[in-house]
Parts: structure tokens; C-alpha cells; sequence
């Protein structure tokens, strides 16, 4: 079956994702339980961010990161960001501060499951495009 997510679209989830991971403990209402909660929203939400830059994708500054290794990351930045409650304990919390990393966790793994792994339009010239 082809996966139906091509790279453009997944470049346009990527940095919308991104920017509500980082704002993720105030948008919903957890920014007062602090640690862990707190930190492993931000933390994933810029990596998310840093490696959409230099993904070999569309909507990249610099061809560097293959889109495989890209989608490979966010696999398991996915798991660990839907795991995270157990993991650091702030499951008990309540439910606005651990369903957020969860629902965007399980997001981030079937994104990359249901992204093509190969870029759909040529890479720009100049740029230092890697082979996936």
C-alpha cells in the first residue's frame, strides 16, 4: 500500500506540530505542574523544529537530514513524548497534563508510518541533498 502522506504535506505538519509542542503547557493548562511535563513538550517541539530545517524535504532550509532518518525520528520522538508520563511519573497529574503527550505522540508515530520515505520534487541546486 502507498503511504498516502508525501513530503510536502508532512513538511506542512511538521512545523505547525512543532510550534503547539512548545506552547503545549499553556495552551493546555499545565504549565504549573513543571518538571518533566513541562520541559518534554518543549524539548521534542524544537527538535521537531530543528530537524524540519535540514530535513531533504520540501519545506527545509538546507537538503541535509534524509527524509528516512527524519521520519525515523519522529517515530521515536513520538514514543517517547506519548510514554513521557509514566516514564517521568506525571501520569497522575490530571488529564490536561499527560492526554496532550500522548495524542500528539501517537500522531508523530503514524505520521511517519504513513509518510513516503523519498521526497517528492528534486532538490534545489546547490544544496548538499543526501540519498534516503
Amino acid at each position: 500500500m502507498k503511504r498516502p502522506i508525501t513530503s510536502r504535506m508532512h513538511g506542512m505538519l511538521d512545523y505547525p506540530v512543532g510550534i503547539v509542542l512548545i506552547a503545549a503547557p499553556w495552551i493546555f493548562g499545565f504549565s504549573d505542574v513543571g518538571g518533566a511535563a513541562v520541559a518534554v513538550p518543549i524539548v521534542i517541539g524544537a527538535l521537531v523544529i530543528l530537524q524540519s530545517l535540514i530535513t531533504n524535504y520540501e519545506l527545509s532550509i538546507a537538503d541535509i537530514l534524509p527524509l528516512s532518518a527524519h521520519l525515523a525520528m519522529d517515530a521515536v520522538l513520538g514514543a517517547f513524548l506519548a510514554l513521557s508520563p509514566w516514564i517521568f511519573g506525571f501520569s497522575d497529574e490530571g488529564a490536561n497534563a499527560w492526554v496532550p503527550h500522548v495524542v500528539v505522540g501517537v500522531a508523530m508515530i503514524g505520521s511517519a508510518l504513513m509518510t513516503r520515505t523519498y521526497r517528492e520534487t528534486e532538490p534545489r541546486r546547490g544544496t548538499r541533498a543526501h540519498p534516503a
